[in-house]
């Protein structure tokens, strides 16, 4: 008997005897360019600027700034784990910015303009110098904004900084219960995962927990790789009266913000920090 699991992202396969132990680490997670990709066309937009952020280690965090006129607040976008800015945001920029923000996104370390070597534990803390880098700007008027992968990143922030605002799109729980969703029901007894300490760690719901700012949590009734049962876990944790669940039955795991009525409810989450 032979099974896929995929999540995230990522695609592991097993076969099934007396028992299978399913071994995830860190790579199956993080996906950073490999040595030789082709470097994408420069993102050039009118009101797009370059950002960068220096790290103790060396590696340089590269990102751009749109900024359009009026704009109140800035959105810092973690996107998932294939995102690039270069070769995405050309495309997702006019959807976030429909909401009338300011829009920030970076490439993740070892992606597209960022150097280093990604690991979870180094990728949280970028995430909380983009924020500061940003939040530098235009203090206590930051919304952070993540993707699947992103919204780990976006989630880690939120329990650690002043944010104006999360919002969790397609999200999960937990790296273990990604892996776990996506094993068939009639091989539980046969399966036994066993998962990296550094992956161990990473809980939605304990940084959910911490959150000081009203939330939006979107999930997406046909996504396959974070199912909505695990937005929904994340969505109990969070001990506030503001937050909000934007349940999209239709859409898929990366087009939740253009299904039927995504827009208007999200931006109006936006608008009305």
């Amino acid at each position: 008997m032979r099974f896929a699991v995929l999540a995230a992202g990522f695609t592991l396969s097993a076969t099934l005897a007396a028992c299978t132990s399913i071994r995830v680490q860190e790579t199956q997670f993080i996906r950073p360019d490999a040595p030789g990709t082709p470097v994408a066309e420069r993102l050039s937009m009118a009101g797009v600027s370059d950002l960068h952020v220096e790290r103790p280690d060396g590696a340089t965090l590269r990102g751009v700034l749109f900024e359009q006129p009026g704009a109140r607040t800035t959105l810092l976008y973690f996107g998932g784990n294939t995102f690039h800015l270069d070769r995405h945001l050309r495309e997702l920029l006019p959807v976030l910015a429909a909401c009338g923000t300011n829009v920030a996104v970076f490439d993740y370390r070892g992606y597209g303009r960022s150097s280093g070597q990604p690991t979870v534990a180094n990728m949280q803390e970028d995430a909380l110098a983009m924020f500061d880098a940003v939040n530098a700007r235009l203090p206590g008027r930051v919304i952070v904004h993540g993707q699947s992968l992103g919204s780990f990143m976006a989630a880690h922030v939120a329990a650690a900084r002043p944010v104006l605002a999360t919002v969790l799109e397609t999200t999960a729980s937990s790296a273990a219960d990604l892996v776990r969703a996506q094993v068939p029901w009639y091989a539980w007894p046969f399966v036994r995962i066993e998962i990296a300490p550094s992956l161990r760690q990473v809980d939605n719901r304990a940084a959910a927990a911490q959150f000081q700012a009203a939330t939006l949590v979107i999930a997406a009734g046909q996504d396959k790789m974070t199912p909505p049962a695990l937005g929904r876990q994340v969505y109990a944790a969070i001990p506030r009266a503001d937050k909000q669940l934007l349940m999209l039955d239709d859409a898929g795991h990366n087009d939740a913000l253009r299904a039927k009525g995504a827009a208007a409810a999200y931006c109006g989450f936006v608008r009305g920090r």
